[in-house]
């Protein structure tokens, strides 16, 4: 049952009582993102980047930014004089987030494993960094100087040998990226800027336009348009995941704090029109609290108009449930890239959670810590894609390769099971591999052994 009493209110969503084989991904709120119309609306766009490189990247910069370029390429003067001009305050402030990431980073970096089968079987799993990547870092409601270091440091760590930044070109700053944008770059070493964005940044990345060699991979956020760029040209390229407007889902109960759920919620709102906020609770007396909450802290925030659009709109809503057990299936079937649990005995209730981007626990963890400082990757998995997909991390910027390594003994000592699997299969010339290394005796068939 949905209640709709105001349209400046968030709607709520009655799933007391509701049976226990419903398929709560079909009941949950979810805004229309449909990547596959953009898709349409964005194959043309790549196409004609592919075709016509910086001609039609500047063609779209001035149609859809209102700027007028002779370059794309962002010169080596305008990203040292905005580290140089940066705030100390928000100099401070990034160094802090890229030193707190690093540090995870550095931990989860995996090493080779080698793997010994039996004397003088071998296969190495070599960890491999990806050689050339291309970061997005949206610059269109927000400067998200944040992404910049969540791109940047786990492909730095990973040990990616090229990276390559993009961002929308702002009329404001004389059609360069914002300027905090490329101060972050300055700051992490990051010398190769384009003042490109959305679909045709995605493409410039995948065919190479101007200066712009083409990348392996591809990550990093970006709207409807940007996200159906990555679907489109995966394949031609590698890409992180669908990262596209974000959302938040909280599940509490009686204990949690009203100001404090309103708050978070709103937090993830101001991104965007689009942005989902979602309240899961067995607690009527919550609900009507956090209700409260948010009509007076929206009133007092910058962005009043953009977060009540985000709020009242059907990506968003207050779920109700009949205890934290329901609220658990439901939020496992939402797959919010964000999660905050803020229940009695949260960390026990966060170690039942199997679909997130990332889960925050208590009180004290909101999903703005994780935008900024926690250490942990903000660029995740959104509507609904956390069930498959896993945030950014430095996992994404290295490939396993398999070394193989086996002596004459080895191989004959596994070589009729070869042959005989190849004749299952009726490739027979896979079997001949085999038998070609041993032509005097042969090696022993599976029949034989």
């Amino acid at each position: 049952m949905i209640s709709t009493s105001s349209i400046q209110r968030i709607r709520r969503i009655d799933l007391r009582g509701a049976a226990a084989a419903s398929d709560y991904r079909t009941l949950v709120p979810r805004a229309d993102f449909d990547v596959e119309a953009a898709v349409h609306v964005v194959r043309p766009i790549c196409d004609d980047v592919r075709d016509r490189g910086v001609e039609a990247i500047s063609s779209y910069s001035l149609k859809f930014d209102g700027v007028t370029q002779t370059d794309i390429a962002v010169p080596a003067a305008a990203i040292s004089d905005a580290l140089t001009q940066l705030d100390p305050a928000v100099r401070a402030g990034l160094e802090e987030s890229i030193r707190r990431l690093r540090v995870t980073c550095e931990a989860e970096l995996e090493s080779d494993t080698v793997t010994d089968l039996g004397p003088g079987a071998r296969v190495t799993a070599r960890m491999v960094p990806v050689d050339r990547v291309g970061l997005y870092v949206p610059g269109g409601l927000a400067p998200l100087v944040s992404t910049v270091v969540m791109n940047v440091v786990p492909a730095q760590v990973a040990g990616v040998g090229s990276i390559a930044l993009s961002s929308s070109p702002q009329k404001e700053f004389g059609g360069l990226p914002h300027p905090t944008i490329l101060a972050a770059c300055a700051l992490l070493g990051i010398d190769e800027v384009y003042a490109v964005g959305g679909a045709q940044a995605i493409a410039m990345f995948a065919y190479g336009a101007g200066a712009c060699r083409r990348v392996d991979l591809v990550t990093g956020p970006g709207n409807i348009y940007v996200v159906a760029a990555k679907r489109l040209l995966k394949g031609v390229i590698g890409i992180d995941s669908e990262a596209g407007p974000t959302e938040i889902a909280i599940l509490a109960d009686d204990t949690a704090d009203a100001a404090y759920v309103a708050a978070d919620l709103i937090s993830q709102a101001e991104h965007d029109p689009l942005a989902g906020s979602v309240l899961v609770t067995d607690s009527l007396r919550l609900a009507d609290d956090v209700e409260a909450e948010l009509d007076k802290q929206v009133s007092a925030t910058r962005h009043v108009e953009r977060i009540r659009q985000a709020l009242t709109g059907k990506q968003s809503g207050i779920v109700l449930v009949d205890d934290i057990d329901q609220g658990l299936d439901v939020v496992n079937a939402y797959a919010a890239e964000h999660l905050e649990i803020q229940t009695a005995d949260a960390a026990a209730v966060a170690a039942r959670v199997r679909n997130a981007g990332a889960v925050f626990v208590g009180p004290f963890s909101p999903v703005s810590l994780g935008d900024y400082c926690a250490g942990s990757n903000h660029v995740l998995p959104t509507a609904g894609c956390a069930c498959h997909s896993s945030g950014l991390s430095v996992r994404a910027f290295v490939r396993a390769v398999h070394v193989v390594e086996y002596s004459r003994d080895a191989l004959e000592e596994v070589a009729g099971h070869v042959v005989t699997l190849a004749e299952a299969e009726n490739l027979p010339g896979h079997g001949a591999a085999i038998t070609v290394r041993f032509p005097s005796t042969g090696p022993t068939t599976s029949e034989g052994s």
